[in-house]
């Protein structure tokens, strides 16, 4: 285990109930929005999981871990992504709260023990996904974005729900759609987004 999660570890006291193990964690860092936005995702990943015929209870674990580094600061982020030996891109210099995806896919891996690559992946592009994603990594993704962790009603969740009616693929290139056409409201263009944005549009 990376010396800096070896350190951060030593404070966590799992108690082998990962939805409990996450919200403790979150909490014990003051982020509670966050810790209750990580549990209506894990449970809206498992209930998209039944939909869309992928193992439920690792979408759930998805879910649940997607938002862990987030109990990391915006300001400290680039820090502790370099200290993770996580590659920052010039995007995520400028708007590091990005790298909350990466840096909670570390985490899983390390301090929860999450071997499975399709969780670990999912996590890791959960924010801006990427292009050829996985049924998980789409699932997480419009998860994240449903329930949301802003006050009131997302903008957009009329229309990805309607299309997730007709596919998942549909679901997801919605709100992809969405940022990309509101992209000059972004902080940054992240390349991943692009890549997702080009690749869905291509196969739908």
């Amino acid at each position: 285990m990376n010396e800096f999660l070896i350190n951060l570890s030593k404070e966590v006291e799992l108690c082998g109930d990962i939805r409990k193990d996450v919200y403790n964690l979150i909490m014990k860092y003051n982020r509670p929005r966050i810790a209750d936005h990580t549990l209506r995702v894990g449970d809206k990943a498992k209930a998209l999981a039944v939909s869309f015929g992928v193992n439920e209870d690792l979408a759930e674990i998805a879910g649940l871990l997607h938002d862990i580094g987030g109990i990391f600061p915006n300001d400290d982020r680039i820090e502790v992504a370099k200290k993770l030996n996580i590659e920052v891109l010039p995007e995520e210099e400028i708007a590091p709260i990005i790298l909350h995806q990466k840096i909670s896919k570390i985490m899983a891996e390390e301090i929860f023990r999450i071997k499975d690559i399709s969780v670990l992946e999912a996590i890791g592009c959960h924010t801006t996904l990427k292009a050829n994603a996985s049924t998980m990594d789409m699932i997480v993704f419009i998860a994240d974005k449903l329930e949301w962790d802003q006050t009131g009603i997302p903008p957009y969740l009329s229309e990805v729900e309607e299309q997730l009616k007709k596919s998942l693929e549909l679901g997801a290139f919605t709100f992809v759609k969405y940022q990309w056409d509101n992209r000059a409201n972004l902080m940054v263009i992240h390349p991943w987004l692009e890549e997702a944005y080009k690749d869905l549009k291509e196969k739908i």
